[in-house]
């Protein structure tokens, strides 16, 4: 994917992007002049309305909204936990269960700098390969914390392959030269017609020719 996203899905309501990695959705207090919804308002030549987020460094399935009482429903929709969310991830060595659930508190980076408190998350995950020093998983997070999976794995001793904000690139033997993270499944209800909507997109080349060297 050359460009900073595809778009996978649009009408007159919304749209679902394929986002690239290494981009920031909308500006952080360093008041980036490049993001997602600049990109995208530029090329559609109309405002955009970002109805959740993903991390700088991961890549992925996001929905856009074209007016502000359509970002009203989705953003309800994710409240409600009406919307379904899946990921693929490679994490440091071997989980000892085939699939669980991640449980507790979380506060990302940014959220200790303007002073917030932890907040009560769930992510669940099963391991769809196990390989010589890293496990291949799908994640579901059942809550919408920031950063919750990047935290919950780092915190079972598991972090993502390439993490850097939540673990020291010593300590991981495999290196990996991005976040092995992709959000590749979304779920959710049309704000206008309410017809079911699903959106699935294949792992990312760079993450399949990992796995199939290492894997």
């Amino acid at each position: 994917m050359n460009k900073a996203f595809n778009i996978l899905f649009e009408d007159e309501h919304i749209l679902v992007i394929n986002k690239i990695a290494r981009i920031v959705v909308v500006p952080t207090p360093k008041k980036e002049a490049k993001t997602l919804i600049s990109l995208l308002a530029k090329e559609l030549g109309r405002k955009i309305y970002a109805c959740h987020r993903l991390d700088k460094d991961t890549q992925g399935l996001m929905i856009f909204a074209k007016s502000a009482s359509i970002e009203q429903d989705i953003t309800g929709q994710f409240r409600k936990r009406q919307i379904r969310k899946k990921y693929l991830a490679f994490s440091k060595g071997n989980l000892k269960k085939k699939e669980g659930v991640f449980k507790g508190p979380v506060l990302d980076k940014a959220g200790k700098r303007f002073g917030e408190r932890p907040k009560q998350a769930k992510t669940g995950y099963k391991v769809l390969t196990k390989c010589k020093g890293f496990d291949f998983l799908e994640i579901t997070p059942k809550t919408g914390r920031t950063n919750q999976i990047r935290i919950h794995l780092s915190r079972a001793g598991h972090p993502i392959l390439g993490e850097k904000k939540y673990a020291f690139r010593r300590d991981f033997v495999i290196k990996f030269n991005k976040l092995a993270l992709c959000a590749y499944f979304l779920s959710f209800c049309h704000p206008v017609s309410r017809k079911k909507i699903e959106v699935k997109i294949a792992i990312p080349e760079y993450m399949n020719e990992f796995l199939k060297k290492w894997g």
